[in-house]
């Protein structure tokens, strides 16, 4: 049981995070969602020391597709950011707030973005596209995520500074919407750039929270030198052009890993 340490800790991570909540906020809901999460994560983690091919993905769409169908269409709640910003200016800290917090904001300190790779509903979807590893060196266009994290943010300040009324109906179809808009714009870019995860690098404004915080995340990708041949497949392979035989914080593109691991199944000499 040694080798699923890792898969043991994530969940035991999840699980306090459930227990926490369902006590503080007495509501059991909070103990089946982030306790669903938690498994499907330790899943995906455990499938991958297993050797199994698709753990990630099998993860991605669990956690994916739970949060998609049945927290967004089903139960009607704004998962996207413009739901973050929803509940705060309620000044209620419920549904998004709380999967920002836990997911986006504060997570990432001990797992980065690995959001993006085991959970994010937008990238399970492009990730069934063919470009799976970026055809072209990375574009400098990211300051577009500031922009769409400052539309999302405008938007809503907008219609409570307008007194718009049912604004919860509102968030719902915003949440269609902007849902649809995310898929569209993400399916053009990776054809146009032949990238999957060129709306991740460019225009996601979920980033603006993961970016900061994931510089200081406690699971990362390492590499041992010793072992490492410096063939550069790792780099090949990475779909978020992050340089893997650099260890330090600063290594280039080092805040976007998204825990994928293509690079150490690919790693010829398991050094990473």
């Amino acid at each position: 049981m040694k080798k699923y340490a890792p898969a043991i800790a994530l969940f035991a991570v999840f699980e306090a995070v459930a227990i926490a909540l369902w006590l503080t906020r007495d509501n059991i809901f909070y103990l089946f969602n982030f306790s669903y999460i938690g498994a499907s994560v330790a899943l995906g983690v455990g499938l991958f020391i297993q050797g199994g091919k698709n753990a990630r993905r099998i993860t991605q769409l669990l956690v994916g597709l739970y949060m998609l169908v049945f927290l967004g269409l089903i139960s009607g709640e704004n998962m996207q950011i413009e739901g973050f910003w929803y509940y705060l200016f309620v000044g209620v800290f419920e549904a998004a707030v709380i999967h920002y917090a836990v997911a986006k904001i504060f997570g990432p300190l001990i797992f980065g973005r690995g959001w993006c790779g085991y959970a994010c509903w937008t990238a399970m979807v492009l990730d069934f596209l063919p470009y799976k590893v970026p055809a072209h060196s990375r574009k400098k266009i990211g300051w577009i995520r500031y922009i769409t994290f400052a539309a999302s943010l405008a938007f809503v300040a907008a219609l409570f500074l307008a007194h718009v009324g049912n604004i919860e109906r509102i968030m719902f179809w915003a949440f269609i919407v902007g849902n649809a808009a995310y898929y569209a714009v993400g399916i053009v870019l990776a054809f146009a750039f032949k990238d999957n995860r060129a709306f991740c690098k460019y225009v996601c404004p979920i980033t603006v929270f993961l970016k900061p915080m994931s510089y200081f995340a406690l699971v990362r990708i390492k590499c041992d030198h010793d072992k490492c041949v410096q063939c550069g497949k790792c780099r090949r392979v990475c779909p978020m052009d992050v340089d893997m035989l650099d260890d330090s914080r600063k290594r280039e593109n080092g805040t976007e890993c998204i825990l994928c691991l293509e690079c150490a199944k690919n790693c010829p000499k398991k050094a990473l």
